[in-house]
């Protein structure tokens, strides 16, 4: 498909008459305003179907749900798919990984983790005989928790905050009364 004279998407070729494909990206917009509608999507199902939806995205979708509720998990899901239009997949997919680790499901989490994988990702070798890996999210992650952290820092010993100096300002009266 062309738009002027530049690329703007390619589909394999259907070889039956009345057949269609489905891509879940060209909804995405559509479904960010609707939600709900994500679930039951012929084009939810096809990415499914054809591996473009992969565990870390149906695990990142329920950690979303759960922590922001359907509506508001699935849109965070929504603009987190829509990431893949300017980033590999592979990163984004790390990204997920690494925002369900840390317990931050947002989509900004996902874009910065992203970025940060996008430098060290290798390209994908084809036909690779590897055995697979366990799940990305299962790994520990190099984002850190602050309340892991906290554990970590030593007892502050400051005294509490006072506003015992304010006081003075209430005692005084303006000019004129007494």
């Amino acid at each position: 498909m062309f738009e002027k004279r530049e690329v703007a998407a390619r589909h394999p070729r259907l070889t039956r008459r009345g057949k269609f494909r489905d891509e879940l990206d060209h909804y995405l917009e559509i479904l960010l305003a609707k939600p709900g509608a994500m679930a039951g999507s012929t084009a939810l199902v096809t990415a499914r179907e054809n591996g473009s939806f992969t565990e870390v995205h149906e695990a990142f979708w329920a950690a979303a749900r759960s922590a922001h509720g359907d509506a508001a998990g699935t849109q965070a899901l929504i603009e987190a798919l829509l990431l893949h239009r300017r980033m590999p997949a592979a990163a984004v997919q790390q990204g997920m990984a690494a925002a369900i680790r840390a317990g931050a499901t947002t989509a900004d989490v996902v874009a910065v983790e992203a970025r940060k994988a996008a430098a060290l990702v290798p390209e994908p070798a084809e036909d690779s005989d590897e055995q697979s890996e366990p799940p990305p999210w299962a790994e520990p992650s190099g984002v850190v928790s602050l309340t892991a952290r906290r554990a970590q820092l030593p007892e502050d010993k400051r005294p509490l905050p006072t506003v015992s100096h304010y006081d003075q300002l209430l005692k005084r009266q303006p000019k004129g009364t007494a």
